[in-house]
């Protein structure tokens, strides 16, 4: 790779307050990362934990890799259920939280490009 491109291997990085109940919401790659057009954040939750509400000016796509959970749409009180393998898609500016099931749930991703709200609450706001 010429030109400065470079590859990383990254460990999961800062706790993320995204999660109401047991569980955390990791930065696996953002801001902090060099990464400017993508987040990718690994959300884990207890049964009964849910992410707070979130709503970003650009778009969010998540992965559900085990359990299951409901994508909650607070505005209107719509929800819809996920079960592992499921993809997730939020347009911009649309409210939303996930809601874990009985087992718990474990999803991966993010808005992209990243949302520098969801960094400001870490220090230095990476």
């Amino acid at each position: 790779m010429s030109g400065g491109a470079r590859v990383q291997v990254l460990d999961p990085g800062a706790e993320l307050p995204l999660v109401e109940g047991e569980g955390s919401a990791r930065v696996l790659v953002g801001p902090a990362t060099g990464a400017t057009m993508r987040s990718f954040h690994r959300i884990s939750l207890a049964a009964g934990a849910r992410t707070v509400v979130q709503r970003h000016p650009m778009e969010a796509v998540y992965y559900v890799i085990a359990g299951e959970a409901r994508a909650v749409d607070p505005d209107d009180g719509s929800s819809q259920p996920l079960v592992e393998g499921s993809f997730v898609h939020v347009d911009a500016g649309t409210a939303y939280r996930f809601e874990a099931g009985a087992a718990g749930t474990e999803l991966v991703g993010g808005p992209c490009p990243p949302d520098p709200a969801l960094y400001a609450a870490l220090e230095g706001g990476v």
